[in-house]
């Protein structure tokens, strides 16, 4: 069997690391916004080359509480991409904020800048680039649409954690980005956990308070806050694995490369491996026999995943959407699947993989 993902050999080479973080904070006896949480906030907002990094409880709540954080309302319209985990989208819903949901480029399957463009009104507040699979959007042409505009850059960076543009890393590459702490993710922790990356003073110190309470001293509650709020475990087993996820990136690169040489020429539409430096959260092939493919491997003995099988503006919750022309957005939901990448997949997982593939598609 070959799963989908192996949280339990991700995390062995760190597990004796681990292990002693985890007793040091129990012995330390502080939980909540503690020296382990301070020190991760610190580590990753260097990492990611920015003045702040500020720990809340997912990625969910990240976006939340920046877009609370710069002021956004009822009335107010963020435009984002139609193929996104549907986070992204109740993030600007929870807040009484429009969604304006933009189609996807076919070939990338990322926020297309020229589609962005014909949406901005005059409501506009917001651009939610989501670095889609670990793979970065055209953070240049969003930047000077967001520019001319001034419109808020905002990333969801759940799948980014290390992609690179040149010098700049995800996390640095707009205004403020949200990134998600999920154990699936590149940089995952051993439950919920997210952050806020920015350069931006006033909103760290916003953010800081919102996240607790509204508070930034002891039983003095500001504003209208909420508890949001990385832990001292989480960190500390952040901290473990942050220096290893440049080399754990690296193996996720070459997993890929391999897919792409043993899958070159069959049937099946390959991501595209991007000039920038994509960090290959998944591994994501479209197919319009997708659901025949997925039932042959699974009875293989190797597990798949659909990212993401129904869209926001097909889900129940988001009916008031459904009527919105997203052709692209729809296909691609019939026809991606995400097949097994993660740092301990092996070699010979990956060449089984294919050889199940090549003999289907």
């Amino acid at each position: 069997m070959i799963p989908f993902f192996d949280l339990g050999a991700v995390t062995r080479p760190h597990r004796a690391a681990i292990d002693r973080a985890i007793a040091g904070v129990l012995d330390e006896s502080r939980v909540i916004l503690g020296p382990r949480t301070a020190a991760f906030e610190a580590d990753f907002a260097r990492y990611c080359g920015v003045r702040h990094a500020i720990g809340v409880g997912n990625g969910l709540d990240a976006l939340t509480l920046i877009l609370r954080a710069y002021g956004l309302g009822a009335g107010d319209e963020v435009i984002m991409p139609a193929n996104t985990f549907i986070a992204t989208v109740l993030a600007v819903t929870a807040i009484g904020c429009t969604p304006v949901l933009a189609d996807p480029d076919p070939e990338t399957m990322l926020l297309d800048p020229t589609v962005v463009e014909s949406l901005v009104t005059t409501r506009t507040r917001a651009i939610i680039a989501v670095h889609l699979y670990g793979r970065l959007c055209d953070m240049d042409a969003l930047g000077d649409i967001a520019r001319r505009h001034g419109l808020r850059l905002i990333e969801d960076a759940a799948q980014a954690h290390g992609a690179r543009c040149g010098e700049r890393r995800a996390g640095a590459l707009g205004d403020a980005a949200g990134f998600s702490f999920y154990p699936t993710k590149n940089l995952g922790c051993l439950g919920d956990g997210g952050a806020v990356t920015t350069d931006d003073d006033a909103l760290a110190d916003r953010i800081r308070m919102l996240r607790n309470y509204g508070s930034v001293e002891k039983n003095v509650h500001t504003v209208l806050g909420v508890n949001s709020r990385l832990d001292e475990l989480q960190s500390a087993v952040l901290a473990v694995r942050l220096p290893h996820l440049d080399g754990e990136n690296d193996r996720r690169r070459a997993l890929a490369s391999r897919y792409d040489e043993l899958l070159r020429g069959t049937a099946l539409i390959l991501p595209d491996l991007g000039d920038d430096d994509h960090v290959f959260h998944l591994y994501v092939v479209r197919s319009e026999e997708r659901d025949r493919l997925r039932a042959a491997l699974e009875a293989a003995g190797i597990g798949t995943a659909i990212h993401y099988p129904t869209p926001p503006h097909r889900q129940p919750a988001y009916r008031e959407l459904s009527k919105v022309h997203l052709p692209v957005a729809d296909l691609l939901a019939g026809e991606v699947l995400s097949l097994p990448l993660h740092p301990a997949l092996t070699d010979a997982e990956v060449e089984r993989i294919a050889e199940v593939l090549r003999a289907l598609a």
